[in-house]
């Protein structure tokens, strides 16, 4: 179980994509928390006692992105050390640039690879960037 005893924060819409992320992290031994974008976002994540890697949706609701959750949490002293990587739908050749810039951990293009993604999401946990734009890596 490679992500045993790991905390995961995903901050996902799409009530599917959570299901499939949820099983495919439980399945290796993660906890996960989700939230979909609101004004409790950042208060259900202060509420965790830890939190090893946040996983942020770059298209959410209401106007709001990943870019813009990506600054609100590292302004939390607590998340200034803590991996963020986006996994979205959105064009890669748009998306990592600007991930790149912001500072975020990596990104992995939905959909996800159920057998990849939990081994992706532990080597950001162990400190390793991840670049995944499905077959290709960028």
């Amino acid at each position: 179980m490679i992500l045993k005893e790991k905390r995961i924060f995903i901050v996902e819409d799409n009530m599917q994509n959570r299901l499939v992320f949820q099983m495919s992290l439980i399945r290796h031994g993660a906890s996960v928390d989700f939230e979909r974008w609101g004004r409790d976002t950042l208060y259900h994540l202060q509420s965790l006692s830890r939190v090893d890697l946040i996983v942020l949706d770059l298209m959410l609701a209401e106007g709001v992105t990943g870019f813009d959750l990506y600054d609100q949490i590292r302004a939390i002293p607590k998340y200034a050390a803590v991996p963020i990587i986006a996994v979205s739908a959105m064009d890669p050749s748009i998306a990592i640039p600007k991930l790149r810039k912001q500072g975020f951990s990596g990104f992995i293009a939905k959909p996800i690879d159920n057998v990849q993604f939990p081994k992706q999401l532990a080597s950001l946990i162990a400190g390793e960037a991840v670049w995944s734009v499905g077959e290709r890596t960028a």
